[in-house]
Order: C-alpha cells, then sequence, then structure tokens
C-alpha cells in the first residue's frame, strides 16, 4: 500500500472519531443570516469542502508540474 493511502486511511479514521465525539447543535453566522446546525453537519461538510478543494488543488499542481516536465 503507497504511503499516501495510509496517511489518508488515518487521517479520515482520525475525522470520523472526532466528528462522532462532537455531536452537540450549534448555531453557525454567516454574512447574510444564521442557522442552527449539528456540529457533525458541520464538520462534515467542512472536511468535504477541504477535500474538494484539495483534490483539484493538487490536479492543478499535478497538471503544472507535467507541463514544465514536456517544456
Amino acid at each position: 500500500m503507497k504511503p499516501k493511502v495510509i496517511i489518508i486511511v488515518v487521517l479520515s479514521i482520525i475525522a470520523l472519531l472526532f466528528i462522532f465525539l462532537n455531536t452537540e447543535v450549534v448555531r453557525v453566522n454567516f454574512i447574510i443570516g444564521s442557522f442552527e446546525m449539528s456540529k457533525i453537519v458541520l464538520i462534515l461538510f467542512s472536511l468535504v469542502i477541504g477535500l474538494i478543494i484539495g483534490y483539484f488543488l493538487g490536479n492543478i499542481f499535478e497538471i503544472k508540474k507535467k507541463e514544465k516536465k514536456s517544456e
């Protein structure tokens, strides 16, 4: 197994443990308003957004790296 995969699995397990230990309802304030939601939903939402951003940034940097090699 690749080290990157192992790190992702370990970090995912830690994130899931952290999520399930935080089940309270919290108030979330945005510029346009506020609402209440469970910490689990808020943390999962933040995790998913971070994974999506990381995925796209990783692809962008990989494409740039390939372009430099082809020059």
